[in-house]
């Protein structure tokens, strides 16, 4: 299964608490981290919530 490199491109000052909550459980904590995560239907939903801040790539 690929895995998901999602890094944080933008601030989430100003976003909703939800949005902030999923950046955290994401792993992310600053512009510019990146995370590899597993490509799991859990992840996606995530990253959709917060799809304008992050930017994500495919890696094996």
């Amino acid at each position: 299964m690929a895995n998901l490199k999602v890094t944080q491109v933008k601030s989430v000052i100003g976003g909703k608490q939800n949005q902030r909550d999923t950046l955290r459980t994401l792993g992310l904590k600053r512009i510019g981290a990146t995370v590899v995560k597993e490509d799991r239907p859990e992840v996606r939903g995530m990253i959709a919530t917060v799809a304008h801040l992050v930017t994500v790539e495919e890696v094996d």
